[in-house]
């Protein structure tokens, strides 16, 4: 027996470390003789105590199973030898996994910061026993909801990639840790961004604006306005250039208005808000299954949503170059393909594209396809700059303040002649998004009880462009607007050395009119002219 005991003693450190727990040595009574950890120490703590399953085996003299008495859910069996008991549980091992657990579950708000999305616990069941958001909070509308992607984890004891179950278009991995837990997250916040960014570069899904929404009576925006309505009856491609903030958007929306396809969708895109990765896919749009993430049964691409009306690429210098022979391929066969599928879709769409750069500059420096220029080059329209129209900048000015009016609810009837002059005089690089920025900034200082716009109210500078002799210069509106006039002919003819021909085309009226406003404002008509 002696030899027997010897034995069964020397076998506990092996059997400890590979059950994961404790192996014990007892008694038929079930008493306690030696006891040692999956690391073959003793625990001194447990020698003499009752091991209970131990005792019910060596009563029965049969092998038995059941629950540890050291810890809850762990389990445990025990084998009668002779006059002993040989007996271990797998508590350690249940201890790691816990531990291991309760680590992850302290870990999700991490997890779903950098996955963008949900990050979950789930049990053997595939039910989420924890869920947190993005924000670090618990979901806890989400807890106790099953997923079969996670059961089918469990069960394979492999990762499992699929739809989550939170998130419309999110992707979740769930990933087994034990047979018994796992963890998953999904990509919930990435595709709400994505998303919104697709809805916020498709800016108008209708039209708002008309040719009498244009402020301006210039003969410069005169004429493009006459120009614009008159194409608008066409079925060609446009190209509208001009300056940032000029008001390109507006002549989009106003021809399409303007043109038999008014009652159709106009869709714009903007070609340089949005990264490569995802401008493909709103343009041609994609099927089911075409890239992880894709929504079921696809999604439809802007050309198709434009289908019969018009879509708008602002900022079509900023597309990338591999993408404009794609773009060139639809405009050629007007049919257009989704990604990952292969049947073509016929399109009836008219293209109005709008550029700030030099789009002949682009293709002399190879980052623009001359063949997709002259595609879309039927017709060109150029927004002329605020600078260029100076004579409208009253009248817009008059526009913006009954707009802000109305949104801040204030009561500012006018303007000062001296601030007018000043708004007059400055050049306006950002053009009427800039004037608009300018007022928005005015009728916020601007105190309830005042009702006209001074010199003191312009931005700092505004107020500080040379005023030169006006500074002591009191007249009309007529008399500032004629002085702007004055000194944009003036500057004119001195860049051309007088020939009134150039000057003229620069600034964007008739070689009659220019002579007009010459005998008007009295400058002289020889080549020798000085700046005002």
């Amino acid at each position: 027996m002696l030899e027997l005991k010897e034995c069964l003693l020397q076998s506990l450190p092996p059997i400890a470390r590979i059950t994961g727990g404790y192996a014990t040595l007892t008694d038929k009574d079930g008493v306690r003789i030696k006891t040692v950890d999956s690391q073959g120490r003793e625990v001194e703590s447990l020698k003499g105590k009752v091991y209970n399953l131990a005792k019910e085996a060596g009563a029965l003299g049969s092998v038995g199973v059941g629950p540890s008495q050291i810890t809850e859910g762990a389990e445990a069996w025990s084998l009668p030898v002779g006059d002993y008991v040989l007996a271990a549980s797998n508590f350690e091992r249940l201890k790691g996994e816990l531990e291991l657990e309760e680590s992850l579950k302290q870990a999700l708000p991490f997890i779903a910061r950098v996955a963008g999305g949900e990050a979950v616990l789930f049990n053997e069941e595939g039910r989420r026993v924890a869920s947190v958001g993005v924000d670090g909070q618990t979901n806890v509308n989400y807890i106790g909801k099953v997923s079969v992607a996670a059961q089918q984890a469990i069960a394979s004891q492999r990762p499992v990639i699929g739809e989550s179950i939170s998130g419309l278009g999110a992707v979740a991995v769930r990933i087994p840790i034990t047979k018994k837990f796992g963890f998953g997250f999904n990509n919930e916040q990435g595709v709400q961004r994505q998303q919104k960014l697709m809805e916020e570069v498709k800016k108008f899904q209708y039209a708002r604006y008309n040719f009498s929404d244009i402020i301006g009576s210039s003969e410069a925006i005169d004429k493009i306005k006459s120009r614009a309505a008159f194409v608008a009856k066409g079925i060609s491609s446009i190209i509208i250039s001009g300056e940032t903030g000029t008001g390109k958007e507006l002549f989009a929306q106003s021809i399409h208005n303007a043109s038999d396809r008014r009652s159709k969708p106009f869709i714009a895109i903007n070609c340089g808000a949005l990264p490569e990765s995802l401008i493909e896919s709103c343009f041609f749009g994609y099927e089911e299954g075409a890239f992880t993430g894709a929504k079921k049964k696809g999604s439809p691409g802007a050309f198709e949503q434009a289908n019969g009306g018009t879509i708008f690429l602002d900022e079509i210098s900023e597309m990338d170059f591999n993408l404009q022979s794609k773009l060139l391929r639809v405009l050629q066969e007007r049919e257009v393909t989704r990604i990952g599928g292969s049947k073509p879709l016929r399109i009836d769409v008219r293209v109005i594209a709008s550029t700030n750069r030099d789009l002949i500059e682009m293709i002399n420096n190879g980052s623009f396809r001359n063949d997709l220029y002259y595609r879309l080059n039927v017709v060109e329209l150029k927004v002329p700059p605020l600078r260029e129209r100076a004579e409208d900048i009253p009248a817009l000015v008059k526009a913006l303040i009954n707009e802000f009016n109305n949104l801040m609810g204030k009561f500012v009837t006018g303007v000062s002649d001296q601030a007018i002059r000043q708004l007059c005089r400055y050049s306006w690089p950002g053009n009427v998004r800039e004037l608009k920025n300018c007022i928005e900034y005015i009728m916020n200082i601007v105190s309830i009880n005042e009702s006209t716009i001074g010199i003191g109210h312009l931005p700092q500078y505004i107020q500080n462009t040379e005023l030169q002799d006006d500074q002591q210069f009191v007249g009309t509106l007529a008399d500032a607007v004629a002085a702007v006039e004055r000194k944009s002919i003036t500057w004119a003819l001195t860049q051309s050395g007088g020939a009134k021909k150039e000057a003229a085309k620069a600034l964007g009226i008739s070689t009659t009119t220019l002579w007009r406003k010459m005998v008007e404002l009295g400058i002289e008509t020889s080549v020798n002219v000085t700046c005002l």
